[in-house]
Parts: C-alpha cells; structure tokens; sequence
C-alpha cells in the first residue's frame, strides 16, 4: 500500500525544485572545467532554495510529516550545501551534474512519499532529535562520495591519466575522514538520547527493533573503521569498503526500515 502524496502545492514546489536542478545540472555539464565552471556553481542556487522551501513546508506546514523519503531528501539537501562550501575552498572538486541528479530525484521521491504526520502532542526536543539524525545522513553521505572520489583519483593514478580538476588524494582522503569522524559523533548523540529520553521524545522507551539493532551495528562499524585508521593506519580501498559498509547500515537503520513500513506494509504510525 502506497501513502498517499503530497498536496499540489506541495508538488509543485517539488518540481520546480527538480527542474532547477535539472537545468543546474545541465549547465555544470556544458560549463566543463574552462573559465565558466565556477560560475555553473550558481546555476544551482535557485534549486537549492526551492529544496529548503519545499523541505520546511513539509515539516512546518500546517500538518507536519516525516519518514524515510524527507530524511534522505533533507540528507541530499545537506550534501548540497557541503559541496557548496567546500567548492569555495576546492574550486577544482566537480561533481554538480551528479549532485543535480541526486536533489532533483531526491526532493520528488519525498512529494511521493511525505511520510507519516507528526503527533501534534509529540516533545518539542522530537525536531532536534530527527535534525541530529538527518545530518549525521547528511555527513555519512558526503563522506561516501568523497570516498568515491578518492577512489577514482586511485584508479586514474593507477592508469597513469592525468587531470587538471582532480583534487589530490591525500586531500579527498583527509576530508573523508573528517566527515566520518563528526557523523560519528552526531551518530553517537543521536544514539544516547534515543536511550536516555526515548519515552519523552516518541512516548516510549528504548526498544530493541530493527532501527536500533542496525543503528548500533552502523556505530560499531564507523568506530572499527575510526580505530582502524588510528591504530593500523587503514586507508585507501580497505577503509572505503568499511565506510560503504556502516553507511549501508545506516541506511537500513531508519530510511530502510520506514521505507518497509510506510510503503511496503503501508503502516504510518
């Protein structure tokens, strides 16, 4: 069973925001690496204001909701917004077309699915727990595409091809670990007030289910990963299959588990 989806209005905000980045898209492509590459960059900004209206309209509207598809829009909407500060100080990083994509389809996937309405008795402190929660996503994501940049750097090193808009590797992989490290400790703070307050943010204690087993796995696999680059020096492929691996779980954790729920079983409580 389906969810219902989200109202015109709603719908579309949502497209004007996937044709933005559509068109944001298609000018980084055209742009390429000459003298009007940086300036494709602002070809973005109307998407990325349209994304953000249309996220606070779903989660401040007059009925608010939430479930697994506005987590990974918002989450999409984070890793925008990183690129774009780290463009300022990496003019060379190129990945706008694929970033394009991945807000248009990620802001439409959340006008199908708009997940379930917030309880109007829910805590207060219910907004800051689910805004550490999407942007521990939004920093495990940008990590996952650093890593892959980092492994396309590997591969190019390898085959002896030379590129003018590369970043150097050692400084793809600094970064990366930097974003693993800060979604590592929002990760853990989530955790600890899902344990501590859970009865006053959702009316119930801690529960051993599915979100909670994959979250902790998730944790454990981040701190192996983090324990293994400080003691035994990991890096490189072995430490990208690590850090694919926790944010897999990650995945599972909530957006995985609602998407079973709100979609699959049709159940939006």
């Amino acid at each position: 069973m389906i969810l219902p989806s989200a109202p015109l209005a709603l719908w579309l905000l949502a497209a004007s925001a996937a044709l933005a980045y559509a068109l944001g898209a298609a000018s980084a492509a055209r742009a390429g690496a000459g003298a009007h590459a940086g300036r494709s960059l602002w070809a973005m900004a109307p998407a990325w204001v349209l994304h953000a209206v249309t996220l606070a309209w779903g989660l401040m509207g007059s009925t608010p909701h939430f479930g697994f598809a506005p987590a990974l829009s918002m989450t999409a909407w984070l890793v925008l917004t990183i690129y774009a500060v780290e463009h300022q100080l990496f003019p060379q990083m190129r990945a706008r077309a694929a970033l394009g994509g991945l807000g248009a389809a990620a802001v439409l996937l959340a006008a199908l699915f708009p997940g379930r309405a917030l309880p109007v008795s829910a805590s207060p402190w219910l907004a800051l727990h689910l805004t550490l929660g999407v942007a521990c996503y939004g920093l495990f994501a940008a990590a996952v595409i650093h890593a892959w940049l980092m492994g396309r750097a590997e591969r190019q090193i390898r085959q002896a091809v030379t590129s003018s808009t590369a970043l150097p590797l050692l400084t793809l992989e600094r970064l990366t670990l930097r974003f693993v490290a800060a979604g590592f400790l929002l990760l853990s703070a989530t955790l600890v007030a899902g344990w501590l307050f859970g009865e006053a943010l959702y009316g119930q204690a801690w529960r051993w289910d599915h979100k909670a087993v994959f979250s902790l796995l998730a944790w454990l696999t981040f701190a192996v990963l983090l324990l293994g680059r400080a003691r035994f020096g990991w890096r490189g492929a072995r430490a990208a299959r690590v850090l694919y691996a926790g944010a897999a779980l990650l995945l599972l954790a909530y957006a995985g588990s609602r998407f079973v729920m709100e979609v699959l079983l049709g159940r939006a409580g």
